[in-house]
């Protein structure tokens, strides 16, 4: 399937109109994405785990009527949870951990209408302002690839810079949005504490220090998502289940 080669030209906001007015399906952004992160990840090592199929069958269904329908994305590997995909937050301890269960994050993100292709590279537990996981091997900055993306969410900047998306999923409790964003001139905002839940599985993480959010190209688009997933949730239900 054909893409979408003016992809790059627009930030989320300006997808998301364009399937609107049905200038553009849904579908083709998804392929253009794809065919970006097959021809740039294999320098980059932004994308750690590929959810293309998930991807393409997603966009088959009804998509929400929502601010970023059909607008590609890409999720942090670490804290956030996407049902039956690898969690590893960077560590070959848990190359074989798999949730069974969404963050409410990622059920926002979701009903926010967008479609995540893939998982960024993370360091181990996230624990570094460099992208260089033994699991993966380092994330590179695009534009020089001698040169960091920063950490932890390393990943997830290179990805946004680089044109694969307008947006990625990331955290931060120390700069793990804000160095990255940084390093690979994306924009980068490190909410307030609990401006997004980490629910259902922590009420906080770290005291309220690491806390959720994303890179995006745009300034509006990370006032819009912010909008689109702010607000309390569900926290300790799965924790509880465990313990009672």
């Amino acid at each position: 399937m054909a893409g979408f080669k003016e992809y790059d030209m627009y930030d989320g906001l300006g997808l998301a109109e364009l399937v609107r007015k049905k200038e553009v399906k849904a579908s083709e952004l998804v392929e253009e994405a794809i065919n970006r992160i097959e021809r740039y990840n294999p320098k980059v090592n932004a994308v750690v785990y590929k959810m293309h199929n998930l991807a393409r069958d997603t966009v088959k269904s009804d998509l929400p009527d929502a601010v970023f329908s059909g607008v590609p994305f890409l999720i942090k590997d670490i804290i956030a949870l996407y049902k039956g995909v690898p969690l590893t937050a960077g560590s070959l301890s848990r190359r074989d951990n798999v949730p069974d269960h969404d963050s409410e994050l990622v059920i926002r993100l979701k009903k926010a209408g967008l479609i995540t292709l893939g998982k960024t590279n993370t360091p181990e537990f996230g624990l570094l302002p460099t992208t260089e996981p033994r699991l993966f091997g380092p994330a590179r900055n695009p534009w020089d690839v001698t040169r960091t993306t920063g950490g932890s969410s390393g990943g997830s900047a290179a990805a946004v810079a680089a044109h694969m998306v307008p947006m990625a999923h990331g955290n931060d409790g120390g700069g793990s949005i804000r160095i990255p964003a940084a390093c690979c001139g994306v924009f980068g905002l490190k909410p307030t504490r609990a401006r997004n839940t980490l629910g259902p599985d922590m009420g906080d993480l770290l005291g309220g220090i690491a806390v959720e959010h994303a890179l995006t190209r745009s300034v509006r688009d990370s006032a819009a998502l912010l909008d689109a997933t702010s607000g309390p949730g569900r926290t300790g239900h799965h924790l509880r289940s465990v313990l009672s």
